[in-house]
């Protein structure tokens, strides 16, 4: 078994958004999920990106992704990413391809100078978790997070 991880590149739109559903499936929540292959090239190929995303392939098949972009620490002045998704099927997990996409990000952020590598994980998820422990990444329980979206954001927008 061969993985290869590499950036996306423009023809990676359907796979991804085939795995970013496979996701959503997996999280339970695939009503929410509305990703389009264009909306995709736009965030990620067009004039200004606004995420980033890496393919793992094993032995020449899509077999996972990881989606990000970048943070500001005010407080420490300098850049990090933020992994929005980070996604193996399944019959690749446990192969070491979900670590070779952190291990990937990390080295991302070594080299760019960036200073945090951050993600969230659904409280249940305990395989992922198990994977994040091991890794060295730490929770974060101090902080809530907070969202706003739909009526709500349109609300506040208007207020």
């Amino acid at each position: 078994m061969t993985t290869t991880i590499r950036p996306a590149r423009p023809g990676d739109e359907a796979e991804l958004v085939a795995m970013i559903r496979e996701l959503a499936a997996f999280e339970k929540a695939s009503e929410h999920c509305h990703v389009t292959e264009s909306q995709l090239t736009t965030a990620l190929f067009g004039g200004e990106p606004v995420a980033w995303a890496h393919v793992a392939e094993v032995d020449g098949l899509p077999a996972g992704c990881a989606l990000w972009y970048r943070t500001f620490s005010t407080w420490e002045g300098v850049a990090g990413v933020y992994l929005e998704d980070l996604f193996v099927r399944p019959e690749y997990r446990r192969h070491g391809v979900a670590r070779g996409l952190l291990a990937t990000l990390a080295r991302e952020c070594t080299a760019a100078g960036y200073t945090r590598l951050e993600w969230a994980v659904l409280d249940w998820n305990v395989d992922a978790i198990a994977l994040y422990d091991a890794v060295g990444g730490k929770q974060q329980s101090e902080w809530i997070t907070y969202r706003v979206s739909g009526p709500e954001l349109s609300a506040l927008a208007g207020s």
